[in-house]
């Protein structure tokens, strides 16, 4: 009987004791809310490079405030134009020089937007420059060859002395190119002369002419001389190039390499 006693007075007492054990015992961290990572901003747009000889066809044409508006059909997408007052008309065939984007445009005048006008000195309409303007763009006054043969040498300035020009060495004189052009054709020529015309970035290329005192040679490549240098040409050379647009050459050396000496 005393052992029964014992057993039911100790029993509440380790319930107590238990209890007691239970709330002491500490709750699991919480954790804290996590936090949203800052995110990145959104990247800014690429500005609109300029565009560089772009050819295409006119699909529509206006004038406003002493300005052409043009926009040209180029294959790949539509771009508007706008350059000193010129004359053109639906279906001509043009070339944008290089200029830079007008974007979020708004025209008084024609009472118009334009997501992005591209403003230029000039516009080429089937190969020719306006008369007015200044030149820019493909090539002005490049060799003639309606005639055949030699090109008509575009005049070099009136400084410019090829006395000190050597051939180089195992290249030809612009009047050797000119003259085995049949069977220089689809070959690896090289030539020295100096940098008498220079335009940059038509049709993706730059338009190099040379002079050696023999003759005016046509000259694409993507590097950079300026007028006056003397330069080592290198390139492929190629006869009865056409590029449309009223540009045609029986000779001309292509994705030339340039060697400013």
């Amino acid at each position: 009987m005393k052992q029964i006693l014992k057993t039911l007075l100790v029993l509440p007492l380790l319930g107590i004791l238990l209890t007691g054990c239970q709330n002491e015992t500490p709750e699991p961290a919480q954790k804290a809310p996590a936090v949203p990572a800052p995110q990145a901003a959104p990247a800014k747009a690429a500005p609109q490079q300029a565009v560089a000889g772009q050819p295409g066809t006119v699909v529509e044409t206006m004038d406003a405030a002493g300005y052409t508006y043009v926009q040209v059909d180029t294959g790949s997408e539509k771009i508007w134009a706008a350059a000193p007052k010129f004359s053109v008309k639906v279906g001509d065939d043009v070339i944008i020089p290089q200029g830079m984007p007008m974007e979020n445009y708004h025209s008084k005048t024609l009472e118009r937007d334009f997501d992005v006008v591209y403003f230029v000195d000039s516009v080429m309409v089937g190969g020719e420059m306006p008369a007015a303007a200044a030149p820019a763009g493909m090539p002005a006054g490049h060799p003639d060859t309606s005639g055949g043969g030699m090109p008509t040498a575009s005049a070099p300035p009136s400084d410019m002395d090829f006395s000190d020009l050597t051939p180089a060495e195992g290249g030809k004189t612009i009047e050797q190119i000119f003259k085995g052009s049949a069977d220089l054709k689809g070959q690896q020529v090289t030539v020295r002369g100096k940098v008498v015309k220079y335009n940059e970035q038509i049709m993706g290329k730059n338009w190099i002419h040379i002079q050696d005192g023999t003759g005016d040679l046509t000259v694409t490549t993507a590097d950079k001389a300026d007028i006056g240098d003397t330069v080592l040409i290198s390139g492929m050379l190629e006869t009865d190039k056409d590029f449309g647009y009223g540009y045609k050459y029986d000779v001309l050396v292509e994705e030339a390499k340039v060697k400013v000496e």
